[in-house]
């Protein structure tokens, strides 16, 4: 049986808080936020009303380098490989997310607020339902 690990929502405003801090140090700034579907929704709006960002794009098939996206976890890094091959500069392209996946490399244009605890599935508030279709 694989571990989980539950994240409260108290939790997850302590790591948007820490991402946008972490953000809000690089020299330049983002126009939009740009996500996938799903895992994605939520924690794009968390940050797009703590650095005052109006426009979120949801599962573009073209990323503009200019757009922060926002994701909830990075995992095997397959997200990231599929948002990469559809943005315009590659190279200027910040991917941020709430958690990086313990053990895993990290790309040098990921920002993330926390580290996984182990290989647990981490269930957010927003998926719990999801995740308990699933175990059925």
């Amino acid at each position: 049986m694989t571990s989980e690990q539950d994240v409260s929502w108290n939790e997850i405003e302590s790591l948007v808080e820490q991402l946008c801090k972490k953000i809000l140090k690089l020299p330049r700034t983002f126009s939009s936020i740009t996500t996938l579907s799903r895992g994605g929704f939520v924690p794009s709006r968390l940050v797009a009303d703590y650095l005052g960002i109006e426009r979120i794009f949801v599962d573009e098939k073209n990323v503009s380098s200019d757009s922060l996206f926002v994701d909830d976890i990075f995992d095997t890094g397959n997200a990231f490989d599929k948002v990469l091959s559809q943005t315009d500069n590659p190279s200027k392209l910040v991917f941020a997310t709430l958690f990086a996946r313990r053990g895993k490399k990290y790309p040098s244009n990921l920002l993330y607020a926390k580290k996984t605890n182990n290989d647990a599935y981490v269930i957010f508030p927003w998926d719990k339902l999801e995740f308990q279709r699933s175990k059925k």
